[in-house]
């Protein structure tokens, strides 16, 4: 059994290389800092289990190089940058890794919301030249605020708790309605057309999909109050980062911006940018964009960070080595339903 381990630190390779051990896990094991994607897969083409990151592209043309491959196991909860659709045709399963940073990441987007209701930015750039004035640095209570929950799945529900400990007024879009978050936090399901009319703060917790592409955008983004706050914690391209910039640009969402994930991200967290020369012109204009984003007092981005804890990353490993030992065992755990 060929395992190919992507886009691993060092410490990460020492602990899983322990517990594959302790579990018994056996096979020929590799480890890359490098990510699986087209200028890789030549050197990995008899790989048969391929735990990746976020970072490699596996596309059909990386699926095609690898003939012996029959299960992937990608080392997160979303896993758009996978082609599942085609991995179905070629019969290779497809685990991720649930559950693992749900309180992790509703903490993250808290951390966001208070710095910029408490315009943490400009006051540390400020202290940090020495300037003390409190003028512009007014800020807002969270209690008796209207947030928005875009998605109350496993992140959404734990945002949903925190937010009642805030003494928010809850209104929450999803699918489907639960009534113990009703009956337990008041919670009030309501339209995504109403819900961005109506909260002081919009924070999205969705998987990327055909349905969640541009779920935010220049249209329904001027629904929302002048002085909102939009906080995106779940993939860049549910925001439209247009609507943000052209939205910036007219006074609007003066609550500010938190963004832990933009559209053409890659780019600056991958340094794309300084290493290739073949980067398709839509995507090199999103990416500046974003960077015109960055440089707003009232807009945090982050480099796709909210999951980034010491417990939530020993819980992917472990969880990784979970769905591994059950393949081994003819046991399917965490598999992605296309």
């Amino acid at each position: 059994m060929k395992i190919n381990f992507f886009e691993v630190e060092d410490w990460e390779r020492l602990y899983l290389e322990k517990k594959m051990k302790d579990l018994g896990i056996d096979g020929e094991v590799n480890f890359t800092k490098e990510p699986l994607d087209d200028a890789s897969v030549e050197l990995y083409k008899d790989t048969e289990i391929a735990v990746p990151f976020i970072y490699s592209k596996i596309n059909r043309d990386v699926l095609d190089k690898l003939p012996n491959i029959k299960l992937i196991i990608t080392r997160s909860t979303g896993y758009d940058h996978i082609d599942v659709a085609y991995t179905k045709q070629k019969g290779v399963t497809v685990c991720n890794v649930p559950g693992y940073g749900n309180n992790t990441v509703a903490e993250y987007t808290f951390a966001l919301i208070l710095t910029l209701a408490r315009k943490f930015k400009p006051m540390i750039e400020r202290t940090t030249r020495g300037i003390f004035s409190r003028s512009g640095l007014t800020g807002i209570d969270l209690m008796g605020k209207t947030i928005g929950v875009i998605g109350a799945g496993r992140i959404g529900q734990h945002v949903i708790r925190i937010a009642h400990g805030f003494g928010m007024k809850i209104l929450v879009y999803d699918r489907s309605k639960e009534e113990h978050l009703i009956e337990k936090y008041g919670v009030e399901y309501a339209g995504l057309e109403d819900l961005l009319r109506m909260s002081d703060i919009v924070t999205i917790h969705v998987p990327y999909n055909k349905s969640t592409h541009h779920l935010i955008n220049r249209f329904n983004i001027r629904l929302m109050k002048l002085d909102a706050m939009l906080i995106n914690t779940s993939r860049g391209a549910v925001v439209e980062i247009e609507a943000i910039v052209q939205a910036l640009k007219e006074g609007r969402l003066a609550g500010g911006v938190g963004l832990d994930t933009f559209e053409a991200e890659d780019i600056w967290i991958e340094e794309e940018f300084l290493k290739r020369d073949d980067i398709p012109a839509i995507k090199l204009k999103k990416a500046m964009e974003a960077f015109y984003v960055l440089h707003d007092e009232n807009v945090i981005v982050s480099p796709h960070n909210a999951y980034n804890t010491k417990d939530a990353l020993y819980r992917i490993l472990d969880i990784t080595l979970e769905n591994l030992k059950g393949y081994t065992e003819g046991i399917y755990k965490n598999v992605v339903e296309v």
